[in-house]
Formats: structure tokens, C-alpha cells, sequence
């Protein structure tokens, strides 16, 4: 793999929407995202400037993105981890019951896909998970029908935890709910 990973830095807002409108844009963003593209086309330079702040190291700690940057600076892949107490807000899926990270916003480019790169995102993740103080467990949630992620969640070490939810906007279909534990994480398959 030749690709840096790393976290955003405050100052990356531009890559940062340029990579997630990418996501929004791939054929199968509708089983991966619950954002549109023109919802995020509508969102202000000061809006992105936030969202890359907030998810870089000088951030609150209570998010983290990290991206893999490829050799020429091209960013070929993303996931950001969101801290989840019981006593916050739900953001998405069902209330947490321990203290947890949540992974969102999966993403790689389709050049950079079957390789390492998604597989050292996921680790950076998960790695970044365990050293927040009181976390549990890693969760994330995966469309019914999106096998390949699934597929890859699963080989990685998550397990589906029986939550199911239903995907907003009344469509008829489910996220299934997986989730990472400690143990599970250490015995995890990685390349």
C-alpha cells in the first residue's frame, strides 16, 4: 500500500468536501450514505471548515477523521469514528448503552478498492477507538444490501449485534447494527 494515514487537519475543509462529494457520487452511495449529493452541495465553505476542524486532532476528541493520502496528495479513502456516550444525543440507530465509537462515512476511491487502503482506515479507527477513555465497543451500521461491506466488516472482526433500524425516509429497507469488541479487535484480520 502506498498510502498514508493520517488524520484531517483543521485546515483540509476543501479535501474534505472534494473526497466526500466523491462518495456521494459513487453508484452505490444510496446503500452507503444517508447524505445526497445535492444536500451536500448545499452546504457553506464555513459548514466544511467546521466539519474539518471539529474531526482533526485539534478537535474536541469527540470525532476523528482519518483519510489515506496517496504519494502524489490525492486522498483515496476515508472513515471518521464519532464518540457515543449513553447520557448524548443519538445521531444515528439506537441510543448507546456503553460508551462507544461509531464508525461513519466509509469511503475509498473505486481505483484504491480490494487493496490494504480500507483495511489501514479501519485500523487507524479502531486503534484511535480504544485509546478514548471508557470506550466498549465500535460500532457501525451497513445497509441489508450491501454485501461487499458487510463482507468486509465481518472479515475485519465486526459482528452483527442483532440491532436492526429501519433506513429514515420510509423506504422499506434496514441497516443491520455490527460492532467490535475488544477481544474481537485484537484477533482481527488486517493486511
Amino acid at each position: 500500500m502506498n498510502a498514508v494515514i493520517r488524520t484531517v487537519r483543521a485546515d483540509e475543509w476543501e479535501q474534505v468536501r472534494e473526497l466526500r462529494l466523491a462518495a456521494l457520487r459513487d453508484p452505490v452511495a444510496h446503500l452507503a450514505f444517508l447524505e445526497t449529493v445535492d444536500a451536500a452541495l448545499a452546504c457553506s465553505d464555513d459548514f466544511w471548515r467546521e466539519r474539518a476542524a471539529g474531526a482533526a486532532e485539534t478537535g474536541d476528541g469527540q470525532v476523528r477523521q482519518f483519510v489515506a493520502e496517496g504519494p502524489d496528495g490525492r486522498w483515496l479513502g476515508t472513515v471518521t469514528a464519532l464518540v457515543e456516550r449513553p447520557s448524548a444525543e443519538v445521531r444515528f440507530g439506537e441510543s448507546a448503552k456503553v460508551d462507544q465509537t461509531h464508525l461513519v462515512g466509509v469511503y475509498v476511491r473505486p481505483e484504491a478498492r480490494g487493496g490494504a487502503v480500507v483495511e489501514a482506515l479501519f485500523r487507524a479507527a479502531v486503534d484511535w477507538s480504544w485509546t478514548v477513555e471508557g470506550i466498549r465497543r465500535v460500532r457501525l451500521y451497513v445497509h441489508e444490501e450491501n454485501a461487499r461491506a458487510a463482507a468486509f466488516y465481518r472479515r475485519f472482526g465486526f459482528a452483527p449485534s442483532g440491532e436492526r433500524v429501519p433506513v429514515p425516509g420510509g423506504v422499506g429497507a434496514y441497516e443491520d447494527e455490527y460492532e467490535l469488541l475488544p477481544s474481537a479487535s485484537r484477533d482481527a484480520v488486517t493486511g
